[in-house]
């Protein structure tokens, strides 16, 4: 599992499950005021811890995590159906796709700024 800092809980658990259609795993409130949230792709075996953000510092780090590179990698099957399904609930990409010899590949945003690539490795269809 991946922690990625948010700066609220619902605003990412929104984000993630509507409009990237991942599954809310787990949403507990273990100790006070924090949470235990986890979403993930359907069917995947890990998925992403949701930490809301303490502090000046973690709060400048929300939505760059690494920088202004790719921070996650998030592979798919299908990528033109995933790209068009993402592109029509507003995922904003901010590179097209591109065929790399690895497979096929966009970098897109989530609403914090964090890259990610969508990925469909050459092996997918194999």
């Amino acid at each position: 599992m991946t922690a990625l800092l948010v700066d609220e809980y619902d605003t990412a658990i929104d984000f993630f499950v509507g409009k990237f259609g991942f599954e809310l795993r787990e949403d507990t409130a273990p100790t006070d005021g924090k949470r235990w949230v986890v979403v993930a792709p359907h069917g995947a075996a890990r998925g992403l811890l949701l930490a809301r953000a303490v502090g000046d510092r973690q709060r400048r780090a929300v939505g760059d995590q690494s920088g202004g590179r790719v921070f996650l990698f998030l592979e798919t099957d299908d990528f033109a159906r995933d790209h068009l399904a993402y592109t029509q609930r507003g995922i904003r990409f901010v590179r097209k796709p591109f065929h790399e010899q690895y497979g096929i590949v966009a970098v897109f945003e989530t609403f914090y700024g964090n890259r990610l690539d969508l990925i469909e490795p050459v092996t997918a269809k194999q």
